[in-house]
């Protein structure tokens, strides 16, 4: 890893002189290394593995007011150069920006040493061998259950990757990461009346993942939940969202108060600053500090220090997602929220996110809905960024007299986004490992279409 991170550090290095030769007044340089393995067993066998290593660099070029980016995978020295001085011709013809521009030295991050977030695994990359058990004690697991007719595919997995951003600016730093994954996906039923779900988990350590055998074993369960679905009736009903799709409602939140969308006035909530847009008592926070959290780390894309913040206090909104560019057209400070690729200039995005959890089990939601949907899937969307007007498919389990009564498909359950993130009841069980902490919800009244 020490040869990589030197590599990666080296690369940086030469794009940015080869910028400033070629006529850059600014440049930023990001090289991303990686490699995954994958193993996907069927019927006891092998199915598909495969390992893939590359290494990706990117390189942003600044010259009065305008900017452009250049990517690759060839890393010889000659390339570098023509890179640069294609970047620095394509800037020369780029729309003026009056936006754009690297953070000043004071706003840098000072820190860059990501030990403590533990956002690898010290321990050996496993072999293909490890692997495979893993994905057939999950696929041997679900199949043992009564009533599944087979497995779609057991897979497990790893990854490592490391980046490292470096600035004309005097900004210098990089991080590794890495994942464990393991996954099952089983079917029920014959014919046109086949069901399929699926359960899986991913970790940054290995001894956090879950076991194969409660994966298939979950995977098993909900598949035979679903089997014998029907329409649900028409009308306005009250509708839980599972923990598993839960945090779509809040991303839908997250997307409409990023700062892009805010600066060019398309989103729903661009005039909800400082006012309530969730229930009282709930909030948002973000966090880039939590260790062993995928979305963890100490600097964004524009090497600015991250820090917890409150997107949502109290139910009342507090502030916008910006990076360096939508802060500047806002008239604000960033809240170092740069993400950023080896093909695409710096946007806003969050990272580690979590909603505050309610009082109640989501047992104790259903039994209080009476009678209504508890979505398990959804599928398509239909979401208009200006209104909040929200239409979705979905399927999932239908409520009455506060019990599971039977499967149910084919409906949408429509409402206005706005309407519905203020009448939330967040249940108690979300899964604190991962990047966003989003409980199961219950949202008192929507339109649900089916039979």
């Amino acid at each position: 890893m020490a040869d990589s991170t030197a590599l990666l550090v080296e690369l940086t290095e030469k794009m940015l002189v080869a910028a400033r030769s070629a006529g850059a007044e600014q440049a930023d340089a990001i090289a991303v290394s990686g490699s995954t393995v994958g193993i996907d067993v069927r019927k006891a066998g092998l199915e598909h593995a495969e390992r893939s290593e590359a290494t990706e660099i990117g390189l942003r070029v600044l010259l009065d007011r305008r900017q452009a980016l250049v990517s690759g995978s060839d890393l010889r020295d000659t390339t570098l150069s023509a890179m640069a001085e294609r970047a620095v011709a394509m800037a020369k013809a780029a729309p003026e920006d009056v936006y754009c521009g690297l953070a000043e030295p004071a706003q840098l991050a000072q820190s860059t040493d990501h030990k403590a977030l533990e956002l690898t695994d010290p321990a050996p990359e496993p072999d293909a061998g490890a692997l495979k058990q893993d994905a057939l004690a999950a696929e041997q697991a679900a199949q043992s259950v009564p009533g599944i007719t087979q497995i779609e595919a057991a897979s497990a997995g790893y990854g490592r990757s490391q980046i490292w951003l470096a600035a004309s600016n005097g900004f210098s730093g990089g991080y590794c990461r890495s994942w464990r994954a393991l996954s099952c996906v089983s079917i029920a039923g014959t014919d046109s009346d086949m069901e399929r779900d699926y359960d899986g988990d991913s970790r940054i350590f290995h001894s956090d993942l879950r076991s194969a055998e409660e994966i298939g074993r979950k995977a098993a369960e909900r598949t035979l939940a679903r089997l014998g679905p029907r329409k649900p009736p028409t009308g306005r009903f009250p509708v839980l969202f599972d923990e598993r799709v839960a945090a779509s409602l809040i991303g839908h939140l997250l997307t409409a108060v990023n700062g892009a969308s805010i600066a060019r006035g398309s989103s729903w909530l661009r005039d909800a600053l400082d006012t309530q847009v969730l229930p009282a008592g709930m909030s948002i926070i973000e966090d880039p500090h939590r260790p062993r959290v995928g979305g963890s780390r100490l600097f964004d894309g524009e090497g600015l220090a991250t820090r917890r913040r409150s997107i949502v206090e109290q139910g009342v909104l507090t502030g916008w997602t910006l990076d360096l560019a939508s802060a500047r057209r806002l008239g604000l400070q960033s809240t170092a929220n740069a993400a950023r690729s080896v093909a695409g200039p710096p946007s806003p995005s969050t990272s580690n996110i979590e909603l505050s959890a309610g009082e109640q089990s989501r047992a104790d939601l259903i039994r209080d809905m009476g009678e209504g949907l508890l979505v398990t899937s959804l599928i398509g969307a239909t979401i208009n960024p200006t209104t909040g007007d929200y239409s979705r498919g979905a399927s999932g389990l239908w409520i009455e007299n506060g019990e599971i009564s039977h499967p149910v498909s084919e409906c949408t359950i429509a409402g206005n986004l706005r309407d519905m993130l203020l009448c939330l009841i967040p249940a108690n069980d979300a899964r604190k490992h991962l990047s966003r902490v989003v409980p199961s919800l219950l949202v008192e009244g929507m339109t649900i279409a089916g039979a």
